[in-house]
């Protein structure tokens, strides 16, 4: 870690952690600030991020990282956990947070961000996105979205933190201000108020910030006169459909909101990143109504909070999988099955062992990935896999979902070991297959805005080339979900015994506008 002990009045670069981490919480202790996202069909779930300046990020662990606190079976890869909240009262940490395919809503706890969490506590009430207020009384208020008995709109009770027991009736408290989805909701208390903070219009392009405010936590809530308070509906710019925000004060006095956002590539817009993390000043009017960025836009470079700049470590390039255990970056695709990965196998690699699940399936395969964070990168890996039977198969996967990916892979066809290159977008396939040799084999792929290109390298030859596949088709317009791209180890077979050893994986950042984390 590098601090500088003087304010820093440079411009900072959004999204100030890329890739695929959609609906961020924040929360200030002291100094230091932590951060949540979703992480849907993914395993470990709700990664935490920790800062010091607000723009440099560095991931400590994750919230759920056993299968009783995250059960995934047959959850969709946009299935499994939604919008998390993440607070601090009185030392303790608490995340709440919703599994669509368990428990519903629940609460875990830690006093350290990074871990270990506690079992989860279940509250019973319906919805999604929960959030949490700590009253100065002492009450406990719990808001989730839901379409109630009363309709669509933000629902809140009071709860008992520490059983989650629901101390009150669920009651309606603000229907938004006519956009369609109103979610995310984020209570709280400033300067003797209440504000209501929600999403509305879904979460594609229409997306937008909208906030009311009372005197009481049940309203009746008065909305903002110059809503919405964050919105890019129909701008011409490269960030679209921002929302899902959440504020925290600075120890100097500032106010600040991270909300997720988009980054299409091309026209007809499209992406393929997922949902990434921003973050804007807060500036509050004399009537005490707040506007997120500049009158409710953000851009890619804006000036950075007057904070003590804090830079951590960068990553190294190449994943040797000397340590016993696995990069915070890597996470699987529901839980795994036991026996599917190992580092201990063979020691200095990471060894994969198939099983019946494909990546066509709602299963476990062996699947270890990690997120596709930048439009331009280089990524490279050597697996070592000598297939015994029919069917089997490993190798490097893009994966949007079931139904979208492009694999590059060693398989044996008609009892010869061969590469294949396969793409599968929604019900069409193609595949292009050479012979290779015994051996390792080097697997590349150059990603770019608007292709990814696969090719092989063996007993360092010539590379060849393999084939490509357009990045729109894995985006979520065409695809569908609520997920980003995945770039994955993966392995499958019935029979499981041959092992794919991969020895090493490179994740090279070729873009010019690179993220701090």
């Amino acid at each position: 870690m590098a601090c500088r002990g003087v304010f820093s009045f440079v411009k900072f670069n959004n999204p100030i952690i890329p890739g695929f981490y959609p609906d961020p919480s924040i929360c200030r202790v002291g100094e230091d600030y932590y951060l949540v996202t979703s992480t849907f069909g993914y395993f470990p779930g709700v990664p935490v991020f920790h800062s010091r300046d607000l723009v440099n990020w560095h991931q400590i662990g994750h919230c759920l990282t056993s299968a009783e606190q995250l059960p995934l079976a047959n959850a969709s890869t946009s299935g499994g956990i939604y919008a998390p909240t993440l607070r601090y009262h009185e030392g303790w940490f608490y995340m709440t947070t919703t599994n669509v395919n368990g428990v519903g809503n629940f609460i875990v706890t830690s006093k350290d961000p990074a871990g270990p969490w506690s079992d989860p506590v279940p509250v019973a009430q319906q919805g999604i996105d929960p959030s949490l207020l700590f009253d100065d009384d002492g009450r406990v208020y719990f808001q989730t979205a839901c379409l109630g008995d009363e309709g669509e709109g933000i629902y809140q009770c009071e709860i008992d933190i520490s059983s989650g027991r629901k101390l009150t009736e669920t009651r309606l408290i603000w229907r938004g201000t006519g956009g369609a989805s109103p979610e995310a909701p984020h209570l709280y208390k400033i300067n003797g108020l209440y504000y209501l903070m929600i999403a509305e219009g879904g979460t594609e392009y229409g997306h937008m910030v909208t906030i009311s405010r009372s005197h009481h936590p049940y309203g009746p809530f008065e909305p903002c006169p110059r809503n919405p308070i964050l919105s890019h509906r129909s701008r011409r710019s490269s960030i679209h459909a921002t929302g899902h925000a959440d504020l925290v004060q600075a120890q100097d006095g500032t106010w600040w909101a991270v909300f997720l956002g988009i980054r299409p590539v091309s026209y007809p817009m499209r992406h393929h990143l997922g949902r990434e993390v921003f973050l804007a000043p807060v500036t509050w009017a004399d009537d005490g109504w707040p506007s997120i960025g500049i009158e409710g836009r953000v851009e890619e470079t804006m000036e950075r909070p007057q904070l003590p700049e804090c830079r951590w470590p960068g990553k190294p390039i190449r994943d040797d999988f000397d340590s016993n255990a696995l990069g915070l970056d890597w996470i699987f695709l529901r839980n795994p099955k036991q026996g599917s990965w190992s580092l201990r196998e063979r020691p200095g690699s990471l060894v994969l062992r198939g099983n019946a699940s494909s990546l066509n399936d709602a299963g476990s395969p062996a699947f270890v990935g990690r997120r596709l964070s930048h439009f331009s990168s280089h990524i490279s890996a050597e697996l070592d896999f000598e297939p015994a039977y029919e069917g089997e198969e490993a190798g490097l996967t893009v994966f949007m979902n079931e139904r979208y990916h492009y694999d590059l892979a060693v398989k044996l066809i008609n009892g010869e070991k061969s590469v294949v290159f396969r793409r599968t977008v929604g019900s069409l396939r193609s595949e292009q297959t050479r012979r290779c040799s015994e051996g390792p084999v080097v697997f590349r792929i150059d990603a770019k805005p608007e292709i990814f290109s696969f090719s092989i390298e063996q007993n360092a030859s010539d590379v060849i080339d393999m084939g490509s596949g357009e990045s729109h088709l894995l985006s979520t317009e065409v695809a569908g979900g609520f997920t980003g791209v995945i770039i994955a180890m993966y392995a499958h077979g019935e029979n499981g015994t041959t092992p794919a050893a991969f020895d090493w994986f490179d994740y090279e950042v070729a873009d010019n506008h690179a993220s701090g984390v």
